[in-house]
Formats: structure tokens, sequence, C-alpha cells
């Protein structure tokens, strides 16, 4: 049915089980009818969670790149990232490399840095042939869906990542940080309270604590605001996994999540996210051409699994400010 916002003046279609979609029209000038409509599509974004906008025909980066900086002038720099992207123009990426037949599960981009963004952009110039759908699923939905006990214990001790970067699998901490000055990813790490150590072999292990869950900056919503189970061992292909701790041990593993107090999250649990998540999903595959703007706090995103050639852009804006919690400082034994 379509629904049209006071605000925004602006008709989205509302379907079960499907993102809210924008139809519109602009074949003569995308990047002028995203800059006017910036407001009230942040407005969708906020009120629903996430809006497809279909229509705008985007035919090359350069034209998504105009599109994607005229939403959000100020694009953030990705920081962290726990895998290598393409750089297109500042603050614009490429997808995360990841293998296209394995899933990528729900999550909040960045949700283990102490700025994360508050929307993520997405611009599609290429659509696979069979999956690929950047999924999403309400974060406050998917925390009144959990077991309370579960959740009591998440919000009073927070997540624990921890991170073993090297060539191999994810990014290598130079891509990560930005630079492979070690003084400088050092300085990083202590202003953004991240435990680190430098392994024998020149590698680094960092470890940060994290609350599970928190509150929109508008709507005042609680929602389950994490990478829990997508960085957890749990959600890893078996045999990668058993490669990964053949090869690197199981305090190596490139990324891993626990209990904010430091016990072990099991496949029961990291299953029964992936579970709920699943529950509450909407997606929408992608049209060549289509446009995606996703409340990076209301709601969580995932990768399907895919065939065929995929060019999907992202951008991240609007960095949220959020305290150390609880404030960790260098450690010698990560």
């Amino acid at each position: 049915m379509p629904y049209a916002t006071p605000s925004s003046l602006l008709e989205v279609d509302l379907h079960p089980g499907k993102p809210p979609i924008l139809h519109t029209d602009t074949a003569d000038d995308a990047p002028a009818w995203a800059a006017e409509h910036r407001q009230a599509l942040r407005t969708l974004a906020t009120e629903h969670g996430a809006v497809l906008v279909r229509g705008l025909r985007l035919r090359d980066a350069d034209q998504a790149c105009a599109v994607l900086h005229g939403l959000a002038p100020a694009l953030m720099t990705d920081m962290e990232a726990f895998a290598p992207r393409r750089t297109y123009t500042p603050g614009v990426y490429s997808s995360s490399a990841w293998p296209p037949n394995q899933p990528m599960c729900m999550h909040h981009e960045l949700s283990y840095t102490l700025r994360p963004p508050g929307l993520m952009l997405f611009a599609c110039l290429s659509a696979p042939a069979t999956g690929g759908a950047t999924a999403v699923a309400d974060a406050s939905t998917v925390l009144d869906a959990l077991p309370t006990e579960l959740v009591r214990r998440f919000e009073q001790e927070g997540w624990l990542l921890t991170r073993t970067y090297n060539d191999e699998i994810g990014a290598p901490y130079a891509e990560a940080f930005g630079t492979d000055d070690r003084a400088a990813v050092e300085d990083y790490c202590r202003t953004n309270a991240i435990e680190f150590a430098w392994q024998p072999d020149g590698g680094l292990r960092t470890r940060q604590r994290r609350p599970a869950v928190t509150t929109h900056p508008v709507t005042g919503r609680r929602c389950w605001f994490n990478q829990i189970a997508f960085l957890n061992e749990w959600t890893i292909e078996p045999e990668i996994r058993e490669y990964l701790i053949d090869v690197h041990g199981a305090e190596g593993l490139p990324f891993n999540t626990r209990f904010g107090g430091g016990d072990p999250i099991g496949p029961d649990i990291v299953r029964l996210l992936n579970d709920t998540y699943t529950a509450h999903t909407a997606r929408e595959p992608w049209q060549a051409g289509d446009l995606m703007l996703v409340d990076n706090v209301r709601t969580a995103h995932s990768r399907e699994a895919f065939q065929g050639p995929r060019e999907v852009l992202v951008a991240m804006a609007e960095p949220l400010r959020r305290a150390a919690w609880p404030p960790t400082g260098e450690v010698s034994d990560v």
C-alpha cells in the first residue's frame, strides 16, 4: 500500500517482508534529485528504518558517487574495517570483499567502534544474476524477540570483540587503521578504548568491549546494536574455521566475539541470534540503478550469497558519539 509522510511528501510502498520502496523517475539528473530530497529521504529512513529508491537509473560510478555525496556531504572514512574495500572517491567504497558463495549475516556497520555511522547508503550499479540482496531487519523488533535473560546479560556485560590482523583473511591492520605506522596505530587504539598487543610475527591482536544495546538518537527506541553473531567464530564456515584454528590457533582467529566478561559465546546462542534475525528479515532483490538508505541504529543489514557480477557502492555518514564502555587501555596479554 502507498504511504505518505507529512514531513517528506514522498510516497513509499509498504509490503510485508520487503523494505519500503520509493518509486521515482529521475533519469535526467539523479544527483540533483537526491540532493533536493536529502532531508525527506533521511526522514523516511528514520521512520521506517530503511528505504529503497527505485527509478534513479544510476548508470556509472561517477554518477553514483555524486548521488551519495549529495545525500550526505560529510561522508565518513572507513576505519577498523573487518574486510578490504576498494575506494571510489573519498568516503565511497565497494562492498566488503567477501566470498560471494558465503552470506554476510545481519549486523550493524562498525558497531564495535566508538563512532559508528548513523546512516548507511548503498547504490547498485550491477545486480547479480541470483541472490546478493542487501536484506534488513528492525533492531527494536529483534531486541524484543530475544530471550529476556540473554538480553539482560548482554546489557550488563556488553560484548567483547577480539581481532588478530593478518594478510590471509580480513583487512590487514595497515588497511584497517589507514596506516602502517605502529605508533599511529597505538595512538588510535588508546584513543578508541582498544586493548592491543603486537605479536612476535609482527601481527597485531586487539580487544574491545562495547555495549550490545543502544538507544536511537532520534526516536529514543532501544535497539539491539552489535555484531555479536556476524563476527563470531561459529558464523565462519566450518571448514574455514577448522583450517584457521589449525594454522593460527584458537586465539588467533581473525575475529571472534565473547560475552563482555570474557566467557565464550556458544554455537547455540549464535544460532538463536541469526534465527531471530531471519524471522524478522525484509528483502528486495537489487535492480541496477537502485539506491538504499539504511538507518544503521534502527536497522541491521546483511548480504546474501550470490552468483554473477555484483557492484554495490557503499557510503557511511552521521557518525554517532558514544562514550567508551567501559574505559579500557593498553594491555600486554591480549
